[in-house]
């Protein structure tokens, strides 16, 4: 199975200002590269949205994906409105309250789903999380938008990390099989490990963060995406940037 991750896309409003940055050519380019990998899956990992939910843009980028003839999933991040995404989608069923958190099985495989919106996983979505791990007896796949590891960013990881990030690593360490988290958020490239649980960060198809500034600074304008491919027993993922 191959699935390719595409994940901060930030696309604003039309004609506006995104940072100097050509955002929704940006994503139309990033998902032409998408199409050429022929994926089973395109999993989009949050930040859809500029600023702040929007169902101009969420119909904008829906158009788009729907005439790429991809099948995709759509995870809310910290810029997205979650219950606006899952109805601008036609996926209001998935929502539990005003979280947008699921498991899909594809191939013979479970992938999980995760919502930290808020910048935080709620004790229901948590609980969720735990029972959805037990019945899993193999390595678990799981995308959410930030990563649950301190990660080497300082501006990102002072400001912007995962509040409850203690709580959510307990969930991960307790499942008895590797676990395999791909994240976005953090705007770099970059693998992080502890005990059983390895996270995955994608770069964004915006901007790239500096990773040595505890102020905010932008390291690089190459957008790229992930891919992954799992069979066999075996993972292997790569980042190609444009």
């Amino acid at each position: 199975m191959r699935i390719v991750q595409l994940t901060d896309l930030h696309v604003g409003l039309e004609d506006e200002d995104t940072y100097g940055v050509d955002v929704r050519q940006n994503f139309l380019q990033i998902l032409d590269k998408a199409k050429a990998q022929d994926p089973d899956l395109l999993v989009i990992s949050g930040d859809l949205c500029y600023r702040d939910g929007d169902a101009t843009i969420y119909k904008w980028i829906k158009s788009h994906l729907d005439s790429a003839n991809l099948p995709y999933e759509i995870m809310s991040g910290n810029h997205d409105d979650p219950t606006l995404l899952a109805q601008s989608f036609g996926r209001e069923d998935l929502l539990k309250g005003h979280e947008l958190y699921f498991s899909r099985s594809y191939a013979g495989r479970t992938a999980l789903f995760l919502d930290t919106t808020t910048y935080e996983m709620s004790t229901a979505q948590l609980e969720w999380l735990e029972q959805a791990l037990k019945a899993i007896d193999s390595p678990a796949l799981v995308f959410m938008h930030h990563p649950p590891l301190p990660s080497g960013v300082p501006f990102m990881d002072t400001k912007h990390s995962l509040r409850n990030m203690g709580a959510v690593q307990e969930v991960f360490f307790q499942h008895p099989h590797p676990v395999h988290v791909f994240t976005g958020h953090y705007h770099v490239e970059k693998v992080i490990t502890k005990q059983n649980l390895t996270v995955y960060i994608t770069p964004s198809c915006f901007f790239q963060i500096g990773q040595r500034s505890e102020d905010f600074e932008v390291d690089h304008y190459r957008i790229a995406l992930r891919t992954i491919d799992w069979s066999n027993g075996m993972m292997m993922n790569a980042v190609h940037y444009l």
